[in-house]
């Protein structure tokens, strides 16, 4: 595994788009226009935040929250900065920032073929209940659904806080 490095996760402004954007490339197939990403920074239901180090964003991830719901939209790392715990640092960002914000679950779309990002998933609760034939535009792979139940419970708010606690350990 890579050396841990100090990490910052800071809402997303205009001054990062580029490198997101350039995150965005490097890491998927189908990939976000900049503009995008650009209204998504004026629309209030919606979060996004950046992962950096010093002032190189080295990853990106975003939900939407609406009523109940926490829609997991996005969450990419750096390829360069992968194995840091990055990605995981942003994913248990957003599951707290849902709580703050009501959400009673969580969902997201996963390529069936993303086993590293099936595995943190799990690890935080995620369940497969639907799989959706053909979602990616790409190439016609499919995606699984994956939902967390309880985010509000109180078994919830200690799972999230024990990560948290395995995070800064790795990290120090």
């Amino acid at each position: 595994m890579a050396k841990a490095v100090d990490v910052s996760i800071e809402r997303m402004r205009f001054t990062h788009l580029r490198q997101v954007s350039e995150i965005e490339r490097r890491s998927f197939s189908n990939v976000w226009p900049f503009g995008a990403f650009f209204s998504e920074l004026f629309n209030r239901r919606a979060y996004y935040i950046v992962a950096a180090v010093g002032d190189k964003v080295v990853g990106f991830a975003g939900m939407w929250v609406v009523n109940e719901e926490a829609h997991i939209t996005t969450i990419a790392v750096d390829p360069d900065w992968r194995g840091r715990k990055i990605g995981e640092r942003l994913f248990l960002h957003l599951l707290k920032e849902a709580r703050k914000r009501g959400a009673e679950y969580a969902i997201l779309e996963v390529r069936v073929s993303n086993i590293i990002a099936q595995n943190l998933y799990h690890k935080y609760n995620f369940k497969i209940v639907h799989t959706r034939r053909e979602y990616y535009s790409d190439n016609k792979e499919d995606a699984f659904v994956m939902r967390l139940d309880n985010l509000q419970s109180r078994e919830c708010g200690e799972m999230l806080d024990a990560f948290q606690k395995q995070i800064e350990e790795f990290s120090s």
